[in-house]
């Protein structure tokens, strides 16, 4: 029995590779609109030369999303030409995830000349482009040079936070998280982090998310940087507990290389990540 119960815990903590460095079976993309600075075939421009239809969904000729080596290892390219998402096809619930990101040098219009913007978004759902045009309703830990673990709200969700005001001559303005400070409920927008613990441009990046409930907590290279509670999100005119749903790796005009994207099921939150 003892060997038994063994087995079973062992089991739960397992990780459960989400990409398998060969290929994109298990994912789907979405593009929107592309920028005035690319050329895709066949696709509708407006009088003023404006793309007027998304690329959508599983299009990508310019391999927006690709499998390459890197640093040599599999990775999953993201070149950011186009503002989009790649999204895994399964749905998670009270899990642990964790990956390593690397930015490249490629930016792109429109913001080939500002800090490069990426983000995974966790809890999607819905239909693309709910956000932007772009992405899934979801929370997003921002990842940006300098930003990394921040949240942002896409397409309405909602969260509560320990924050404190991130001008402190500006009571009413932009919030940073800080443990132990007054809660803030009813937040639908952004959230920044804290402590700052990215790594260099070029370097490689471990970043962390655990969800459990209605709760999730956000770690950047083994530092807690951000802890989200009652996370829901309005249906109709109800706002409805949101525990579970799709993960999203944005394409935001940067390239970004992933690797070791992985999870596994967790049913508490480690004593010594919330102390």
């Amino acid at each position: 029995m003892i060997h038994l119960i063994l087995i079973l815990a062992l089991a739960q903590t397992e990780w459960k590779p989400i990409f398998n460095g060969k290929d994109l079976d298990g994912w789907e993309t979405w593009l929107a609109k592309p920028g005035r600075g690319s050329e895709f075939e066949g696709l509708k421009k407006n009088e003023k030369g404006d793309y007027v239809e998304p690329l959508g969904l599983n299009r990508d000729p310019h391999a927006n999303f690709s499998v390459v080596t890197e640093d040599g290892a599999p990775a999953l390219r993201v070149s950011g030409e186009v503002f989009g998402g790649i999204s895994t096809k399964d749905e998670f619930e009270n899990y642990h995830f964790r990956a390593e990101f690397k930015w490249g040098q490629k930016r792109w219009p429109p913001r080939e000349k500002t800090v490069r913007d990426n983000g995974l978004l966790y809890h999607c759902v819905g239909p693309h482009g709910a956000g932007s045009g772009a992405w899934l309703k979801s929370f997003e830990m921002q990842i940006q040079e300098h930003d990394c673990g921040d949240f942002h709200s896409v397409a309405g969700v909602v969260v509560d936070v320990e924050a404190v005001p991130k001008d402190p001559g500006k009571p009413d303005g932009e919030l940073r998280y800080r443990k132990g400070a007054p809660k803030v409920a009813g937040v639908a927008r952004r959230i920044w982090k804290d402590p700052d613990n990215e790594k260099p441009s070029g370097e490689w990046n471990l970043v962390e998310i655990y969800c459990l409930g209605q709760t999730s907590v956000h770690v950047v290279n083994g530092k807690v940087v951000m802890v989200l509670t009652n996370l829901r999100h309005k249906v109709g005119t109800q706002e409805v507990a949101l525990t579970k749903g799709r993960l999203q790796i944005q394409s935001e005009a940067a390239e970004i290389f992933w690797r070791k994207m992985e999870l596994r099921p967790i049913s508490e939150l480690p004593r010594d990540l919330l102390e």
